[in-house]
């Protein structure tokens, strides 16, 4: 029986040992292998200090985190009145933005609608020698409303030619321009006159009811400027004064009784026609008294028509006084003393 109890227990421990045995690397070797043990034991002081560190930069992290948040929303606060003037600044940016693209596209607009004034100067230079002719013949027919050429590529050639008739005549009279320069002064001048009395009378025609349109006027007053052009020209070279009245009488009444027979024809009423045509012939003739006697010789021409280019000046002469004897003396000296 011992026997057996003995076999048993030793059966057991081999059963027992068996499986330990089994698991043993290399079969039946009681050598445990040390490098392939882990050696990342959390029982280990090293361990616990990592894990001590790791914590303590988690907790870092945290309050450095929290510190950045608490920074952004004083900085929040603070920039909260920058920012609106930001928003304001970019809306006030943008409104100009598309201020000047509405410009812009006008500009273009209108650079795209110039084909407008393309039919005003779409003139042949035969028409326009023909008008300039026509300019200086007054109409007899008055019953009915003459044509006028609605076109302004004639009228503005004759108002450039009167500007360089007057710079000549500046120059040649040694004019002197306090303000502005002889250029700007003679252009002044002839636009100035072109367009200022073309609205005027353009205004009174409307208030006189007269048929005729603020282009029709432009062009009948620059064609009626050709008799200026040609008496300036004239006199400005020859300084004679008499000759200047003739062509102002002649050539310069021609052309406004041009006009004023065109407006004539285009106007209703005695009255109306009176107070038109009066008014634009009396500023026609004594705009061309103006461009003659403002910017010419004026002096000079004068003397030169009355006393001639030759004649010399006037000047002093010495008289001889006669010798009186002393007996002529004394004998008048006596005399005058007995009557006293």
């Amino acid at each position: 029986m011992a026997a057996a109890a003995s076999g048993g227990r030793g059966g057991g421990t081999a059963a027992d040992w068996g499986g330990f045995e089994d698991n043993m690397q290399g079969g039946g070797s009681a050598v445990i292998d040390m490098e392939n043990m882990d050696d990342t034991s959390g029982s280990s002081f090293e361990d616990m200090g990592e894990m001590h560190q790791r914590m303590k930069e988690e907790e870092e992290e945290e309050e450095a985190e929290g510190e950045a948040g608490a920074a952004e929303e004083e900085d929040g606060e603070f920039l909260g009145m920058k920012g609106l003037r930001g928003q304001l600044g970019r809306q006030v940016a943008d409104q100009m933005w598309q201020v000047g693209k509405r410009q812009a596209s006008r500009a273009f607009s209108l650079y795209a609608n110039i084909d407008i004034l393309r039919p005003y100067f779409d003139v042949e230079p035969i028409q326009v020698r023909a008008r300039l002719l026509e300019s200086m013949i007054p109409v007899k027919m008055i019953n009915f409303p003459q044509k006028i050429a609605g076109e302004l590529y004639g009228p503005l050639m004759l108002v450039f030619t009167l500007v360089a008739i007057l710079l000549h005549g500046m120059k040649t009279s040694d004019t002197i321009i306090r303000e502005g320069t002889l250029m700007g002064t003679a252009i002044g001048t002839c636009f100035g006159y072109w367009l200022g009395v073309s609205s005027f009378i353009y205004f009174l025609a409307y208030l006189c009811n007269a048929q005729i349109t603020m282009v029709q006027m432009l062009s009948l007053l620059g064609y009626g400027l050709f008799g200026h052009c040609i008496t300036l020209f004239v006199t400005y070279n020859i300084h004679f004064h008499s000759l200047f009245y003739i062509f102002w009488l002649g050539v310069g009444g021609l052309s406004t009784l041009r006009m004023v027979a065109v407006l004539v024809s285009r106007t209703v009423g005695h009255t109306q026609r009176l107070i038109l045509c009066g008014t634009l012939a009396a500023l026609h003739m004594l705009f061309l008294l103006y461009l003659h006697f403002a910017y010419h010789k004026v002096v000079e021409g004068i003397l030169d028509t009355l006393e001639g280019p030759n004649m010399p000046p006037f000047q002093r002469v010495a008289r001889d006084i006669p010798v009186v004897s002393n007996a002529v003396l004394n004998t008048t000296a006596k005399a005058i003393a007995l009557t006293l």
